[in-house]
This record gives C-alpha cells, sequence and structure tokens, in this order.
C-alpha cells in the first residue's frame, strides 16, 4: 500500500538518510493508513530517492559517502516525498542545513511558576517537524549527531554553524508532528486518499 498520495520528485544528487527512531518510544510502531509510522516514514524516504543507511553504517561510514544527510523523523509519518526531495536538494545544493518547519498555530502563553503570563507572538515561532537534512561538509564536520531530539538538534546546530546556515523550509500540512493517538488520527484523516 502507497501510504503517502502525492507525486513524487527525485533527488538530483545522490543522498543517505536516516529515519531516526531513537527517543521516541513505542509510538513509531503505532499505524497509520495500516503501515507503522516507521515504515511510512521509511516509504517516503526511499520514494523521494533516499538511500537509508541502516544502524550498522557508523557516522565516519556516512561521512565518507560524501552526501548530504536527509534525518526524517518517523513522528512525521506522512510528510511528502516531494519536500524531503527539495530539502535535500537545497541542502546539497546550498551547503546549508535543511530544517522542515510548520507555523505554530496553537496559542502559547508565558508561564512563571503558578502564574500564567502574556501571550507570545506566534509570529515569531515554528514548529520543527521533518526532515532535517545535513550538507555533506556538515556530516563531515561533525563526530556523530548531537541530539536526536529534532528540536535540541536544530538548536545545537544553530549555535554551531550561525542562522543563516541552517535555514527553515516551511513544510506542508501533511508533515506535521504526531504525539499521540489522536494526533495519528487527525493525520490520518488530513492524508486520506479517498
Amino acid at each position: 500500500m502507497n501510504p503517502h498520495p502525492y507525486d513524487v520528485v527525485d533527488i538530483s544528487v545522490p543522498v543517505s538518510g536516516i529515519v531516526v527512531e531513537e527517543g521516541r518510544g513505542a509510538l513509531p510502531f503505532h499505524l497509520i493508513h495500516g503501515e507503522s509510522l516507521v515504515a511510512a516514514a521509511a516509504w517516503a524516504a526511499g520514494e523521494a530517492g533516499v538511500e537509508l543507511a541502516d544502524l550498522t553504517v557508523s557516522w565516519p561510514g556516512l561521512a565518507e559517502r560524501g552526501e548530504a544527510l536527509v534525518l526524517h523523523d518517523p513522528l512525521c509519518p506522512m510528510t511528502p516525498p516531494a519536500f524531503l526531495a527539495r530539502c535535500a536538494d537545497r541542502a546539497a545544493v546550498e551547503d546549508v542545513v535543511v530544517v522542515g518547519a510548520r507555523p505554530v498555530t496553537d496559542t502559547v502563553k508565558e508561564v512563571t511558576g503558578d502564574v500564567l503570563g502574556a501571550t507570545v507572538d506566534r509570529d515569531a515561532l515554528v514548529a520543527v517537524c521533518s526532515p532535517v537534512v545535513l550538507p555533506a561538509s556538515v556530516v563531515a564536520d561533525l563526530d556523530g549527531l548531537p541530539a536526536t531530539d529534532f528540536v535540541a538538534l536544530v538548536t545545537a546546530l544553530r549555535e554551531r554553524y550561525g542562522e543563516d546556515r541552517v535555514v527553515l523550509a516551511e513544510a506542508p500540512p501533511e508533515a506535521r508532528r504526531v504525539a499521540s493517538d489522536a494526533d495519528i488520527a487527525v493525520l490520518e484523516a488530513l492524508t486520506d486518499p479517498r
């Protein structure tokens, strides 16, 4: 079954990829459209032309390939292959880290102790989703992933390389992150191919 009802655009340059399951508990193995989230994410990466590395490939082995590295989060299982491909191409061609991000639509408040404070301007916020694509130069420069949580990873990459070299790409609604079975049900309805 094809869980992604979207047009596929192949990546124009060879890239490696990893579906990052670490630190996500059992949720990546819950089902969407009859497939596990991790399987749907792996399928999308493969359809985009990403050569997925298995867990036996070391970080130095990834660096030796001299390719951009797509990090795909199984908690964003319905990220369209075409979006993954565009992000990978941009990272490889422009030599920047590309981060899939969604606008924040919830109301966000400041909290001090038990006191609810001012509303935070949503225009200044984004929700990190998938993918995070490292260009080959960054893969070669790192000794490994500084974090497997994508928000912590992006923070570490911005601290190391600067905001100009870590760019945000507005992800489509299908790329939203899930945190519960209720979120999966919403994403499944949003991506129903009928």
